[in-house]
């Protein structure tokens, strides 16, 4: 229901591109730039990166600048760039990246030379493997599990020391972005929805733009709280490891196969860098049967762009994957409309929820008309569910994410396992 035609897959046109940097995506895919921008809140670049076969990467938090952006969660939201290959990717991130006294996110550091770090080689690196968001967390297809196992095996003959680790569960990050996500997006919005929520598209209503009034002030705090619980759990591995890899992403699923609800009924495996505010690169590790790309994700320390950047250069250059592009006519018949018919009913809802997340919507002001109020109560039953799952016994002494700031001696990629723990830590006060 876009008031305009959707971006369309370079590789199969009846195939969407991924989001929401749909069409920075497919203009780097088609070759129509060398590089675009994208924002990425729960992995907006990182998917259609995916689903596009481009390089995509989700800097870390506060190294480039959101000025000038339409805001999502202020929290969660980041900027990077989308390119054909690694090296592309570093050299954009390298124009970008640095302080910004217009964005009170940005941090003060001086950017690195990104492209000194690449090299084709990873020998005596250490790669954590996230096998559980695979074989546990999701429920992911054959093609893209094998094109997984196969990269694995390519960086260890690049010379990568590969070890299986574990971080908590992706519903948990789940929850804690989503919760997080929804209630800042309600709030940046909430005058357009008050006031003519006829006007978004019906997607993101049911996504993103409605289910935020749902979520209580205390369950926003408790989500903060958790997420500072994960910024300090994750800190042994940054000591241990060089670099995570999972999976990405792909192939991309038919226009005419796609669910709001769907969005709701699994977790994601980019929502951990967002919490994190940690960098993670998308680079390709193969096609499906049909020709659709799939997406392998590499992150990393805060601010070490650099070693990200290191494996997945290392990884491109081991592979014939960059050497595949799109096949483009310009004589192609248009593609028919895709079009998902609004929900006019919140089937399948108990009554008990349509009427809490009813009095919920009046409470916020909203006017809902019979499919508004569908999709918002079609939402209800996860959202309430995952806040729930936050409602853990949190100390009161411990103060939420929102207290905490990378600090100006994030850790440097040649630094100490015996210090880089404080350094990763930085300060504890002022905003993310």
């Amino acid at each position: 229901d876009l008031p305009w035609p959707p971006a369309r897959n370079p590789w199969h046109l009846e195939h969407v591109t991924g989001g929401s940097s749909s069409g920075s995506g497919a203009a780097v895919a088609a070759g129509l730039a060398p590089f675009a921008l994208g924002t990425d809140t729960g992995g907006s670049i990182r998917t259609p990166a995916c689903f596009c076969g481009v390089t995509g990467l989700k800097p870390t938090y506060g190294l480039v600048s959101r000025a000038g952006v339409m805001p999502n969660s202020f929290t969660l939201d980041h900027c990077g760039p989308m390119a054909w290959t690694v090296e592309d990717c570093a050299i954009v991130l390298q124009a970008i990246a640095g302080h910004d006294p217009n964005d009170p996110a940005s941090a003060d550091r001086q950017a690195p030379e990104y492209r000194a770090a690449l090299k084709s080689d990873l020998r005596g690196m250490r790669i954590a493997v996230l096998r559980h968001f695979w074989e546990e967390d999701l429920k992911i297809n054959d093609e893209l599990r094998q094109a997984t196992e196969a990269a694995l095996a390519v960086l260890e003959e690049l010379g990568a020391r590969l070890e299986v680790a574990r971080i908590r569960p992706l519903q948990d990050y789940y929850d804690v972005k989503t919760i997080i996500s929804l209630s800042e997006l309600f709030a940046i919005h909430h005058k357009d929805l008050a006031n003519r929520p006829g006007d978004f598209g019906a997607d993101f209503l049911g996504r993103g733009g409605l289910p935020g009034c749902l979520i209580q002030a205390a369950d926003y705090v408790h989500a903060h709280r958790e997420r500072r619980k994960m910024l300090e759990e994750v800190l042994p591995l940054y000591e241990k490891f060089d670099a995570w890899v999972s999976i990405g992403n792909g192939p991309a699923p038919r226009f005419d196969s796609h669910r709001t609800v769907s969005f709701w009924e699994q977790p994601s495996t980019f929502s951990p860098s967002n919490v994190t505010g940690a960098p993670a690169l998308i680079v390709c590790c193969g096609f499906s049967a049909r020709g659709l790309p799939l997406g392998l994700q590499i992150m990393g320390r805060p601010f070490d762009e650099q070693t990200v950047f290191r494996v997945g250069y290392a990884y491109e250059q081991a592979t014939q994957w960059r050497a595949r592009r799109p096949a483009l006519s310009p004589r192609r018949e248009q593609p028919r409309a895709m079009t998902q018919p609004a929900p006019s009913a919140p089937d399948g809802v108990p009554e008990a929820l349509c009427q809490a997340a009813r009095n919920l919507a009046e409470r916020a002001g909203l006017k809902l008309n019979a499919s508004q109020f569908a999709q918002l109560a079609r939402a209800a039953p996860y959202v309430f569910e995952m806040m729930r799952r936050i409602r853990r016994g949190h100390d009161h002494a411990l103060e939420p994410a929102s207290a905490f700031q990378f600090g100006s001696l994030a850790p440097a990629p040649d630094s100490s396992a015996g210090s880089r723990r404080q350094r990763v830590a930085g300060r504890q006060a002022g905003s993310p």
